[in-house]
């Protein structure tokens, strides 16, 4: 990759230090492995899914399958599924952590966490924040490796659990957090999930999530809306889709939350946050 000054002189870009798997904590190679073993072939059938609403994913060979059961099929599957989740959300994590003011909030519950990345981020810079990461049981395992011994965070100060998000009660904390989870979801579980973080929070508490969230006018972030476009091939259109920071501001007020805003992260993602009314 080559980089251009106002000169016209150009300098090598340097990516090596992202994609070298020795540096396991910043490495981003695993969405390009993710995408090239099992979701690149799926754009071959875009027009397909367009014309029908059909997932386009494995289910073209199988059947209808729910999501999370082919991508979690096997030990490898989760391993690779999750190295891909690291490799996307390290520079919108990292800025997220860096840039959102944690003083008035103490404690943190992230849905649908994954390996607890964005916990042990936001530990790592706020050392009085006290975090909690929550995925499916099969994701565990590899969410207490990642914490302890990759990002190097104590279990006081990032604690690892297991919860369907779908069926469980959400954590009480300061926080709610859900970074590239409500995109899976249509509008049935889209308005559930954000009750149950609306009911999850004490007065004045916040919901944030981290997407690739597409410009209001829908004519700048064309990441979001291919981002948008995978989610048909993977979900159909009876499932998830990106959105605008309109979409989400309508949602969350419905609710009951008292305002929203965006917060631009890095590249095309960013965090829509909502925030609940003190006297609530």
């Amino acid at each position: 990759f080559f980089s251009f000054d106002s000169n016209s002189l150009f300098a090598l870009f340097v990516l090596d230090r992202f994609l070298g798997q020795e540096r396991a904590e910043i490495y981003i190679g695993g969405l390009f492995v993710m995408f090239s073993a099992r979701a690149f072939e799926f754009w071959g059938y875009l027009s397909e899914a367009l014309e029908t609403g059909m997932m386009q994913n494995e289910a073209r060979e199988t059947g209808w399958q729910e999501f999370f059961q082919m991508v979690y099929a096997s030990p490898a599957k989760v391993k690779q599924f999750q190295q891909g989740m690291i490799g996307c959300s390290v520079a919108q994590f990292r800025a997220f952590s860096k840039q959102f003011d944690f003083r008035g909030y103490q404690t943190l519950v992230d849905i649908g966490g994954g390996t607890g990345q964005l916990c042990a981020y936001i530990a790592q810079e706020h050392a009085h924040m006290k975090c909690i990461t929550t995925d499916m049981p099969v994701v565990q395992p590899i969410a207490e490796e990642c914490l302890r011994t990759l990002w190097e965070v104590s279990p006081e100060q990032v604690e690892s659990r297991s919860i369907n998000f779908l069926v469980d009660p959400f954590p009480r904390a300061d926080m709610i957090t859900m970074g590239m989870i409500l995109h899976d979801w249509g509008d049935t579980e889209k308005f559930m999930l954000i009750q149950k973080a609306y009911d999850a929070l004490p007065p004045g508490g916040a919901f944030v999530v981290l997407e690739s969230i597409i410009d209001d006018d829908r004519r700048e972030n064309a990441h979001g809306i291919c981002m948008s476009l995978h989610m048909l091939l993977e979900f159909g259109s009876f499932g998830g889709y990106d959105f605008t920071h309109a979409d989400f501001n309508k949602w969350c007020l419905s609710v009951g939350f008292e305002r929203t805003e965006k917060m631009h992260l890095a590249g095309p993602n960013s965090a829509v946050i909502a925030f609940k009314g003190l006297g609530e």
